[in-house]
């Protein structure tokens, strides 16, 4: 018998469906997206912005799905197509349901994991971090949505031992169902900073909307907040609002449960040592930069409150890398030699961006070579997007950057406040910016790519490894 991940039988349940042909025993995972698709899983033709799932059915079933989950309304479309299918109301509705199933048959120890910066990072760093210690399962990518997390509930393989949900939100009343359906034994808070400042009127809202994956843990569970965060007072009493009885910390500070005692930055990665009960534990950390310290020191108080081995956990830190958009190194060939390459491509908000320029700081350029930040658009700040990108003129002062190359409208006020000593290049657009910034790079620069993701710049990311083929990527 196969190891199913569903059979048939218990989706159509759960999912309150309706079987139409022969059904499969069972399926070996879901997919919304022919072009991921893998042969045996079921394929859920979700409604989305852009695209209907079920216009996709003919190239689901010619990947190899084993049946088709569709809505009702649009079941005549398919005529006399000999399919299996379980026939549902709503596509996405049945999901979600499936994904209820999955929590409420699992006994894994389940984290759920917010903040308005580092939520993804922390989310891989706890899956390497857990794995010497039994079987996880999270979320791919930033599957953090209204579809994202149901998803990743609803793939969840019985036998798990440890589930990891990353949960995003932009909005108030976001996190709320979404964590009600995670039902997470630890609920850890990143930081609060302005990321989506222009839906809240100060980042004291934001926390409020973070805190409201407080209202999913279960009872007995924990908070692990970030002790170092301006708004942690904020959030603990947020947590003791809604009943959480065990709220730990993490940071420098030295009432934390679990403290940073010490910390060494280097270029590419970091050492630490972290107190927690009456032990200091060092840890060596495979991914440069303070703030991945402070995730790390997140994770390691998770991988603690769950019962996984923090020995194994430790030592699992030393080969943690940074992903592709989010600090990944690049050591590219030039044609004279080699320079170096960081992907923070992925995202940006005033708290990230900062980070980023720090590393940038750190990283020393080689054999007379520059530091070149690349900054593009940080996007739904609201009314305070002029301030908040002007206010990065310090940072990137303090970084030591020699040139900047600036690109979309709202970076624009952040060439007015750079000194004259700084070499600086716009444009409106990635597409002014791309030529520039290829023609300018030369041996032993050290150059940060970072923007909101909209604004494209892992374009600028891709020309760069095209034309400077990589010999290596350290992080």
């Amino acid at each position: 018998m196969k190891d199913w991940l569903w059979n048939s039988a218990d989706m159509v349940e759960a999912m309150e469906g309706r079987p139409v042909g022969i059904l499969p025993a069972g399926i070996t995972g879901i997919s919304i997206d022919t072009r991921t698709l893998k042969e045996g899983e079921a394929f859920f033709a979700v409604k989305g912005d852009q695209f209907d799932g079920h216009d996709f059915a003919t190239s689901a079933m010619a990947g190899g799905a084993a049946l088709l989950v569709v809505a009702e309304r649009r079941l005549a479309s398919f005529g006399n197509m000999k399919v299996p299918m379980i026939v549902v109301e709503d596509v996405l509705e049945a999901l979600i349901k499936l994904g209820i199933a999955a929590r409420e048959r699992s006994s894994a120890q389940i984290i759920a994991v917010t903040g308005s910066v580092g939520k993804t990072t922390t989310k891989e760093a706890l899956r390497l971090a857990l794995a010497p210690s039994g079987k996880v399962h999270a979320s791919v990518a930033s599957f953090n949505n209204h579809w994202g997390v149901p998803l990743t509930l609803a793939r969840m393989p019985a036998d798990t031992d440890y589930g990891i949900f990353e949960i995003g939100m932009n909005h108030l009343d976001e996190i709320r169902p979404l964590v009600k359906m995670v039902k997470p034994h630890v609920a850890l808070i990143t930081l609060i900073g302005p990321a989506h400042l222009g839906q809240f009127a100060n980042q004291e809202e934001i926390a409020v909307a973070k805190a409201e994956i407080f209202e999913g843990v279960i009872p007995g569970g924990y908070a692990l907040l970030n002790r170092d965060d301006k708004r942690y007072k904020q959030l603990e009493g947020l947590a003791k609002a809604v009943g959480i009885e065990h709220i730990l910390s993490y940071g420098e500070n030295a009432r934390s449960d679990y403290q940073l005692r010490d910390v060494k930055l280097l270029p590419d990665g970091s050492s630490i040592v972290m107190r927690y009960g009456k032990a200091d534990m060092s840890v060596n950390i495979g991914a440069a930069g303070r703030h991945i310290v402070q995730n790390i020191m997140g994770v390691l108080g998770a991988v603690h409150l769950v019962g996984g081995n923090m020995e194994k956990a430790a030592l699992a830190m030393a080969s943690f890398a940074a992903e592709e958009g989010r600090g990944a190194r690049y050591r590219l060939q030039h044609p004279d030699g080699v320079f170096t390459l960081i992907d923070e491509s992925y995202n940006a908000n005033p708290t990230s961006m900062r980070a980023a320029l720090t590393v940038l700081h750190q990283t020393e350029p080689q054999d007379g070579g520059r530091r070149i930040a690349v900054l593009g658009d940080m996007l739904e700040l609201g009314r305070q997007s002029g301030k908040l990108h002007a206010d990065l003129a310090r940072p990137i002062v303090d970084a030591g950057v020699n040139i900047m190359f600036i690109g979309g409208a709202e970076m624009a006020v952040l060439k007015l406040a750079l000194p004259g000593d700084i070499q600086i290049e716009y444009s409106k657009d990635v597409e002014g910016l791309m030529p520039l910034v290829l023609k300018t790079v030369r041996p032993g620069d050290v150059i940060m790519v970072k923007s909101s993701k909209s604004i494209a710049f892992s374009r600028i990311v891709k020309a760069l490894i095209a034309q400077f083929p990589p010999i290596e990527q350290t992080e």
